[in-house]
């Protein structure tokens, strides 16, 4: 049995700023800077995004904070932002299974992430990523023999404006209402394998269904 698209809200409309936490260039000696803001209707990501410093390239981002906290997100089909469109500037949403490791410095070492570029102004308010739309990136590169992203065990997500190679920067403004996931169909048995997904040359095998698991952790806290 099978019923219409449904949504599982992770972070809005009514969205707890402490659950996030400004990740900018500034931690390799860039001068870009990040700000996220309540809102009426969810949050503002604004700020500045500086190419001069690095040379030409330069990021401002956003990102979850805690190194405890999984999301379970198997039983989705991908990611949904809603959004207000406010500037023609291409941004990046992104997600991680694993928190890197720091550096003597503390500073974190780099991980592989998946990544979705959009431009608002073409997108309108919804943009939906399949996790088959997602790339895995290392410092911005495309790693064409990537692992298969873990579905089950999300450590991370994060909103992201940089300058691709310096086709962009200087003020940015972004409203996002909220993050969510989506399913195209809802099965009666959350178990139902899913179709592996496709990198390139490599296809992921499925995930595994935990003994116990349901379409979000119970352990994680609503938004």
């Amino acid at each position: 049995m099978e019923y219409p698209t449904n949504r599982q809200i992770l972070f809005g409309p009514d969205w707890d700023r402490s659950r996030w936490t400004a990740s900018d260039d500034r931690v390799r000696g860039g001068s870009s800077i990040s700000n996220l803001e309540p809102t009426k209707e969810g949050v503002i990501f604004h700020g500045n995004l500086d190419i001069e410093t690095l040379g030409g390239a330069g990021f401002a981002s956003q990102r979850t904070v805690g190194n405890e906290q999984i999301w379970d997100l198997s039983g989705y089909d991908g990611v949904e932002l809603r959004i207000v469109p406010s500037d023609g500037k291409r941004y990046t949403f992104s997600l991680t299974d694993e928190i890197p490791q720091r550096r003597p410095d503390d500073r974190e070492q780099s991980a592989i992430v998946w990544e979705y570029d959009f431009c608002p102004r073409e997108t309108g308010r919804e943009v939906r990523m399949s996790w088959k739309d997602l790339r895995p990136t290392y410092r911005g590169k495309l790693v064409e023999d990537a692992r298969p992203l873990d579905l089950s065990h999300i450590r991370r997500f994060r909103i992201m404006m940089r300058s691709f190679f310096g086709d962009q920067h200087g003020e940015f403004s972004l409203k996002v209402q909220s993050i969510a996931l989506f399913r195209e169909n809802y099965a009666d048995t959350p178990d139902l394998a899913k179709e592996p997904i496709d990198y390139g040359d490599e296809k992921a095998e499925p995930v595994k269904s935990r003994k116990d698991r349901r379409w979000f952790l119970s352990c994680c806290p609503s938004f």
